[in-house]
């Protein structure tokens, strides 16, 4: 078992296990035993009351966080010739279709998210091999299959992200910096929990929300109650 450091011993020596934190408990709480020396990303992990195994409890949207995430979002879009230029004037770090394709197939996934059109989907699912199995492969529910490319790289550069309830249940997402103003950390939680409340699947019965923990890179989990989110 890995050795816990001094630090993290006194981080957990901060978080009560058998509290359940407000919000803004919480995150007044990570930003205090985040002891990394660079600026760590903040997860929210919202454990759901649904069977993932099963297609009408399958919970999958997209929200866009108010204050972004923090992160430098890498966009690739594959488009044909006469949608480059909106995809450059949009903020793309990288754009074209065949020599993309193929660095893809080689092996190359150095971005963070994918966009592309529907006329040249056929070609991008050829990569599903190498795109999905690290989240990469554009979906329309996602927006991230459509002809408003320039709308679409503009919005996941400023915050909108994807997400999706795990085969555990679990649906974890980065919600902003360790850096971010404690208001900002609540805004962009109650943002996405509150997407989340409204996809809940007819079928899913008794408790939705089951737990909610917020935590940093390596910090440990703090409870938050999800009444007080709502």
């Amino acid at each position: 078992m890995a050795k816990i450091t001094k630090n993290h011993k006194e981080a957990l020596a901060k978080v009560d296990k058998n509290n359940v934190y407000s919000l803004s408990e919480a995150a007044d709480l990570v930003k205090k035993i985040t002891y990394t020396k660079f600026n760590a990303s903040v997860d929210l992990d919202v454990r759901l009351g649904v069977d993932p195994r099963k297609a009408n409890q399958m919970v999958r949207g997209v929200v866009t966080l108010p204050h972004g995430t923090g992160k430098t979002v890498r966009v690739l879009v594959l488009c044909t010739p006469d949608k480059e230029e909106e995809a450059k004037a949009a903020g793309a770090d990288y754009v074209g279709l065949d020599e993309y394709i193929e660095k893809i197939k080689g092996g190359w996934t150095d971005v963070d998210v994918v966009v592309t059109m529907p006329s040249v989907m056929p070609k991008v699912g050829a990569l599903g091999r190498v795109l999905g199995p690290r989240g990469l492969m554009p979906n329309p529910k996602a927006g991230t299959v459509t002809m408003d490319i320039g709308k679409a790289v503009q919005e996941v550069k400023g915050g909108k992200i994807d997400f999706k309830v795990d085969k555990f249940g679990i649906i974890h997402a980065s919600i902003g910096k360790v850096a971010f103003e404690k208001n900002q950390l609540i805004e962009n939680a109650r943002e996405l929990i509150q997407t989340i409340n409204r996809l809940k699947p007819a079928a899913a019965k008794g408790t939705y929300m089951k737990s909610v923990f917020l935590s940093s890179t390596m910090s440990p989990g703090v409870a938050v109650d999800p009444k007080s989110v709502a």
